[in-house]
């Protein structure tokens, strides 16, 4: 039978989040992460980026985004993602040149 993992409780109903770990070019940052299951994408804020060690300009793919962040340009950039004590995996995210975005897990991970 396949041991279970619990997770801390979430007091906000409201929003679906869980608690990760980042890690990327030797940094790491823990941060509470939107679950959105209507995003098509992993969302990356900038300042995020930037404890993580990434530098904008060496990032030299860039991705359209749509809907309310239509006009913030984003790049991607690959990090990697912790979950509780689960094995870190490697995920594509879109980089935003912009602090305001939340930190989102998209579909592109279920």
């Amino acid at each position: 039978m396949p041991s279970t993992i619990e997770f801390p409780f979430s007091d906000d109903e409201a929003l679906p989040t869980i608690r990760i770990t980042l890690s990327h070019a030797g940094f790491s940052v823990s941060a509470n992460a939107l679950l959105d299951t209507g995003s098509a994408v992993n969302l990356l804020p900038y300042d995020i980026g930037l404890q993580l060690g990434a530098i904008w300009e060496e990032q030299t793919v860039r991705l359209p985004l749509t809907g309310n962040l239509a006009r913030v340009e984003a790049r991607g950039v690959f990090v990697y993602v912790q979950i509780g004590n689960l094995e870190p995996v490697r995920l594509a995210f879109a980089w935003a040149q912009s602090s305001q975005v939340p930190l989102i897990l998209g579909q592109t991970n279920l």
